[in-house]
């Protein structure tokens, strides 16, 4: 069975090795139809502390790591964009 993939916003780094990931997702409500959000927290592991409150990452399901964590996470979405945004820009003096 191939393991889930989502995509979230990371919104606490204070415990070691642990990010709190929130992952939204859009459903209708189930008697009107209108399309609502639905919101959950996953606590994913980073091993080298990398990612900070405000990063949009990719997480991956894995074995369970401790009592909350079964998630992993993958890396950072746009992260090429974001470099390349932090290098500076050629030809500028």
């Amino acid at each position: 069975m191939p393991k889930r993939v989502l995509q979230g916003t990371v919104v606490s780094d204070k415990p070691d090795r642990t990010v709190v990931v929130l992952v939204e997702r859009r459903v209708p409500h189930p008697v009107y139809g209108k399309i609502i959000r639905r919101s959950k927290k996953y606590h994913a592991h980073d091993e080298a502390n990398a990612y900070r409150v405000g990063d949009v990452v990719r997480i991956e399901e894995c074995a369970p790591i401790s009592k909350l964590k079964t998630w992993r996470v993958i890396g950072k979405v746009g992260a090429r964009a974001v470099e390349a945004a932090d290098a500076p820009a050629e030809g500028v003096a």
